[in-house]
């Protein structure tokens, strides 16, 4: 395909969005018109989905702009890519007018499911490797898709920082970035290094879309990503950072247990609205020098 364009005739996704979790279903019923802009959810929870749950999903699809983002597709995992599960997430894309499709820049498996996001070791070999997957992803998709930073725990020896692992990729592979604002926030804590910096070393031509969620302070010097609680004031701030370098792209707010009314997450839909309505959030007005 051409990478350069998106096949699905449907207009990006845009404003503030919230993941789909079946715990909200019924929460969502009471929104009011206009206070989610998009919707988010993870395929592999609702592909052949049917039945009661079937038809609820669908009303969700036909009255929200959707947006997906996978968990299984191990990007950096050692096995072959499953082609068959590709092919069944096309047609589940296309069935539901997903707009835009998204993966973690990680792997989850090795002859079977870790259920987890492994980070990867930051390496040329490990580059290639990634965005030649990645590049063949977008092939039996037929669509340009996008791969999110990660967090990680563990510091993994490389031949290159972090940032130039995920900018290597990027631009390997030919494709976009969803940016993680709150996996920066914690990677900065976690392995001390400057989340503003970070921001700024991104291609502000491939980014495409933002998230951000809340998380548990272990320690003062250990974040763990949970999308279990608010999010906080330093990552709003980061947000704002990233709205300042590359605009107010759709921005997806992660909440994945410990749900709170939903007027509480609509609020916080407000609070991203509220920065992406700045008029400092206009793209490459901040850029920092990458060597």
């Amino acid at each position: 395909m051409n990478a350069g364009t998106s096949t699905p005739a449907h207009a990006p996704v845009a404003g503030a969005g919230l993941g789909l979790r079946r715990g909200l279903l019924t929460p969502l019923e009471s929104a009011p018109p206009g206070a989610i802009d998009f919707m988010e959810i993870a395929p592999e929870n609702w592909i052949g989905v049917g039945g009661r749950l079937g038809r609820r999903f669908r009303a969700i699809t036909e009255r929200y702009p959707f947006s997906a983002h996978g968990l299984s597709l191990s990007i950096g995992g050692p096995e072959p890519l499953d082609e068959t599960f590709l092919l069944r997430l096309r047609r589940f894309l296309d069935e539901h007018g997903i707009r835009s499709y998204s993966e973690h820049l990680s792997y989850c498996s090795d002859h079977g499911h870790l259920y987890d996001l492994m980070p990867i070791p930051f390496t040329e070999a490990a580059v290639r490797h990634c965005a030649a997957r990645i590049r063949q992803v977008q092939d039996l998709l037929d669509r340009r898709i996008a791969i999110e930073n990660v967090s990680f725990y563990t510091p993994l020896a490389g031949e290159m920082s972090e940032r130039d692992f995920v900018r290597a990729v990027l631009d390997a592979a030919d494709c976009d970035l969803l940016l993680d604002v709150n996996n920066v926030h914690v990677n900065g804590v976690n392995h001390h290094y400057d989340p503003v910096d970070f921001i700024r070393s991104m291609p502000a031509e491939r980014v495409a879309q933002y998230h951000i969620a809340g998380h548990y302070n272990e320690a003062a010097d250990l974040i763990v990503d949970t999308h279990g609680a608010s999010v906080i004031e330093p990552v709003f701030d980061l947000l704002a950072e990233a709205y300042r370098c590359f605009g107010a792209k759709p921005t997806l707010l992660e909440r994945d247990f410990n749900f709170p009314p939903i007027a509480e997450l609509i609020a916080e839909l407000d609070r991203i609205r509220a920065l992406q309505a700045q008029p400092h959030a206009t793209a490459n007005q901040v850029r920092a020098d990458v060597a």
